[in-house]
């Protein structure tokens, strides 16, 4: 159990003067495993309510995938005591609203609502984890299930650039890796699964013991935690899930690739292993791609679409996750012009901030940025429980703030480069080129043709 004081700084110039982060937290366990978290914020008569059930795509099995986020969809279709559509309709009626998102490491629900409806959220979000399976129904898994069907066709086989993700994620990764298949799960295997395996998929993660609950807001400490022990005390414990892990990965050589869609104009995607989340090398991946690829006075950015202007436009992220990240580097052609053309741009950036540190000035304002977009994101209620619970699930102290944002503070310019020579190797990756149909020849150079998934 740990209280802490808030503090409010005003900051100024931020190498002037480092900001220091506190925010107010209560964390106990239920005897049944849910870990609680309540933090207190009376600036308005809101309250968010952020459930992370530890379970995402990662823990699913070959053969057996989309689990996890066919639940995201399940979970709102009504429980014992909340009949089907009424979970939306009572807290709408309160003022309120709720949504949920699946990774591969965790599942989210949260609802943000007035400070008068908390018992109510307490009572919605504790019915569908306690009591959840005693009104589904293998109907209800199968309308659930072709919605995610048709979710999976929206925004992944019917989108242009749309199939990318699913065949870098399935090359990037081995077969039994986690991160190999996607977060959607692939047809086959969304109609392969029997209305036992969804059950006892439910049964073994979302569980109290595999959950941690942030409650933030304006909110009353004591009260708040009588509420919870009231509506989660008598959940039943459930399994213990094994350890979420997988072996380091990097690819031994390279994979080039072209997959022609329907799209107007090719777009190039150049994937690395990088390294997991709050691991070493992690936040100077962010900073990297920052310099590369953020803003107009970023390195491709200039080259590409500024002074060459052979390509619409070009970005960079590292994609950070629990066992292992990516680092992507994504450009649009423009008309007239092909992915040969980017690739070796791209490829003379990255030779270059291999060879030669970037200067302090350009480090510096890159990681002054990065800080206020930081420090903006705890803005609202909504992002401070989540951050909570994010740091909670990654490393086990909700207060990471300052942990976090130290280490971008601690980053120089020998830092970056050391960084992108160990991780974005020359002929580590995997180029995606996809091309408009009709058109192979505007993919990069020596790939081969992949079909869709």
């Amino acid at each position: 159990m740990k209280r802490l004081l808030f503090v409010l700084v005003l900051w100024v110039p931020l190498r002037a003067q480092e900001l220091r982060i506190s925010v107010p937290y209560e964390r106990f366990v239920l005897s049944n495993g849910l870990t609680v978290i309540l933090h207190e914020d009376r600036t308005t008569p809101t309250v968010t309510l952020n459930v992370w059930y530890h379970v995402g795509s990662g823990r699913e099995k070959p053969g057996r995938t989309g689990f996890a986020h066919l639940f995201e969809h399940i979970m709102f279709e009504g429980s014992k005591n909340v009949p089907e559509g009424k979970f939306d309709e009572w807290l709408e009626a309160a003022g309120g609203n709720n949504n949920g998102s699946t990774t591969t490491d965790r599942t989210n629900y949260f609802e943000s609502f007035p400070s008068n409806a908390l018992e109510l959220s307490l009572f919605l979000e504790s019915d569908r984890m306690g009591y959840l399976t005693e009104s589904m129904s293998p109907a209800k898994v199968d309308g659930q299930r072709d919605v995610v069907k048709n979710e999976r066709r929206q925004n992944y086989e019917n989108r242009p650039y749309g199939m990318a993700s699913i065949i870098i994620g399935q090359n990037l990764y081995p077969a039994d890796h986690p991160y190999h298949w996607p977060v959607i799960g692939s047809m086959k295997d969304l109609s392969a699964a029997s209305y036992e395996d969804v059950v006892e998929f439910f049964k073994t993660y979302y569980v109290p013991n595999n959950a941690s609950l942030v409650i933030a807001g304006d909110i009353d400490i004591d009260r708040t935690k009588t509420l919870v022990e009231k509506w989660f005390g008598g959940i039943p414990r459930g399994p213990e899930p094994k350890p979420f892990s997988a072996p380091k990965v990097m690819l031994p050589g390279g994979v080039r690739l072209f997959l022609k869609d329907k799209v107007q104009l090719p777009r190039l995607y150049m994937v690395w292993n990088s390294p997991a989340i709050f691991n070493p090398g992690d936040a100077e991946m962010d900073i990297a791609a920052s310099i590369l690829a953020s803003g107009k006075n970023s390195r491709l950015y200039k080259r590409l679409v500024y002074e060459l202007q052979i390509a619409q436009e070009v970005y960079a992220y590292q994609s950070s996750s629990a066992v292992g990240s990516s680092f992507w580097i994504v450009a649009t052609a423009r008309e007239g012009h092909n992915l040969k053309e980017i690739e070796t741009i791209i490829r003379e950036e990255l030779a270059t901030l291999r060879e030669h540190a970037p200067a302090a000035r350009e480090l510096e304002r890159t990681v002054n940025q990065y800080e206020v977009g930081f420090l903006s994101g705890l803005e609202g209620i909504g992002e401070k429980a989540d951050r909570l619970n994010s740091y909670y699930f990654h490393t086990g102290d909700p207060d990471y703030f300052n942990e976090d944002l130290s280490r971008y503070r601690a980053i120089d310019p020998e830092d970056i480069r050391m960084a992108v020579l160990s991780v974005l190797k020359e002929d580590r990756n995997v180029v995606l080129s996809v091309v408009p149909e009709g058109k192979p020849e505007l993919a990069a150079e020596n790939s081969k043709e992949v079909e869709k998934p």
